[in-house]
């Protein structure tokens, strides 16, 4: 065999492997599917499907933020905890009778508020965003059990209720609101500026400076934004379940990182999307309903949690290689 055949051979392979990754958390989400199909007969049942959305929802909201927070090459630790505070603040509102619009509003603001701190401290200080938001993760876990005392606080309010138990053509609001979020946010990095600054500062940050891009701005903009996104899901939440738990969203945080490394965002920055993100929240929901339906130990499910995070940042370290080498 000559050299120019084994070579476009090994091009050839290359090229079908890239093709192969650019596709694979379709292809595993499908093949997800088949297995889960195949171990249990309620697994495509309609109740068990919208189930599993309406579960993934608020950690895929999450997940959306935390998506542009690693496409600048960023992290937040602090989402749920933030989840947390947030969701008590909404929950003692209702309590002192304050509008409901205003409790909305006042609790996306406090969100954002939180996030924006955490971008301070990265743009303004240069503190690495794993330092800031490890600090903010505890100071907001200790604001939320300073102000619940510890207890959870039950909320009735009808209205609120039917943000995270009403149904829109038979459809649960959380899933409507979970696809809202990520058509909103697949459309602002598709056209926007603002979603080509922030792929180009993930890329190449000093590059990005240089050219002329608000590079601490824009970044200040995409921790805001994440706070605003995990005060939403604590809307959702403290609804769905009418009270505030002072240990609401704890370990959203790795779940949220989880769902956005499985779908094939990168964590060194640059690279990704938040259409991947949301099939990567959504193979994390069916291997947790698919592990409930099979009456598996909880305990069994974080280390196949644990494994599936683990295979999808090896198979990303080794495709990006393959890149980088053709």
């Amino acid at each position: 065999m000559s050299t120019t055949t084994v070579v476009a051979a090994a091009k050839k392979q290359g090229s079908l492997l890239l093709l192969l990754n650019k596709y694979r958390v379709f292809i595993i989400f499908i093949g997800l599917c088949l297995v889960a199909s195949l171990l249990s007969d309620a697994f495509l049942t309609v109740p068990n499907l919208m189930n599993v959305a309406r579960q993934v929802s608020i950690t895929a909201i999450i997940a959306a933020g935390m998506t542009l927070v690693i496409l600048v090459a960023g992290i937040d630790l602090s989402v749920g905890s933030v989840m947390a505070f947030t969701g008590a603040v909404a929950a003692g509102m209702l309590t002192a009778n304050v509008p409901l619009l205003l409790i909305l509003v006042g609790t996306l603001a406090i969100g954002a508020l939180f996030g924006m701190c955490n971008g301070l401290f990265v743009t303004r200080w240069g503190i690495p965003a794993f330092i800031t938001t490890l600090g903010l993760m505890v100071i907001a876990r200790g604001m939320t059990l300073v102000y619940t005392k510890g207890y959870p606080l039950v909320v009735s309010n009808d209205a609120f209720r039917y943000i995270g138990n009403g149904k829109i053509v038979g459809i649960p609001l959380p899933i409507i609101i979970m696809f809202i979020v990520f058509g909103a946010m697949a459309w602002v990095l598709r056209y926007t500026s603002f979603g080509r600054y922030v792929y180009a500062i993930g890329g190449n940050e000093e590059a990005s400076r240089l050219s002329g891009i608000p590079v601490n701005a824009i970044k200040l903009a995409v921790y805001g934004l994440c706070g605003l996104l995990s005060a939403l899901s604590a809307i959702i939440y403290t609804s769905r379940l009418m009270s505030a738990q002072p240990t609401a969203g704890t370990g959203v945080e790795l779940d949220a990182i989880a769902a956005v490394i499985i779908g094939g965002t990168s964590l060194s920055g640059g690279k990704g999307g938040v259409g991947g993100t949301l099939i990567g929240a959504l193979i994390m929901g069916i291997l947790d309903n698919t592990l409930n339906l099979m009456n598996v130990s909880p305990f069994y499910q974080s280390i196949a949690k644990g494994l599936v995070i683990l295979i999808a940042v090896l198979v990303d370290s080794k495709f990006s290689k393959l890149k980088a080498a053709q």
